[in-house]
């Protein structure tokens, strides 16, 4: 199931998709960059996860998930989600200038998997 939590963030941060639009008038983020995710399992079986993600303009990106959706508001307010096969997760939370902190939630097959997220800027 460790692939259950990784979905979750992304939920990462976490990450559905993002309450706005990140910054409207240059397009860039005071959040673009690299960020490096810790996903804990509170509730479930999933185990714990770790793996990092981009941010653009806005936009969080995992390089190898084609099913992933997320964004983050100028405010910081983050959502996202990711589908893998039978998997899905999804997460919310907030990111500072350089940590982010937030809950996740998912299922693989019928087993349901629940927890909290980090996040660290490179």
């Amino acid at each position: 199931m460790k692939s259950t939590a990784a979905i979750c963030l992304v939920s990462a941060l976490s990450f559905v998709s993002f309450v706005t639009a990140a910054s409207a008038g240059s397009g860039r983020s005071p959040y673009d960059g690299s960020w490096s995710l810790n996903f804990v399992t509170q509730q479930g079986a999933c185990d714990p996860y770790n793996f990092s993600v981009n941010i653009s303009d806005g936009i969080v990106s995992h390089p190898n998930l084609v099913r992933f959706r997320g964004k983050v508001t100028a405010g910081g307010a983050v959502r996202a989600s990711v589908h893998v096969q039978d998997k899905f997760a999804a997460g919310s939370g907030k990111l500072t200038s350089s940590s982010g902190r937030g809950t996740w939630s998912g299922h693989e097959a019928n087993a349901r998997c629940s927890g909290y997220w980090t996040a660290q800027r490179f």
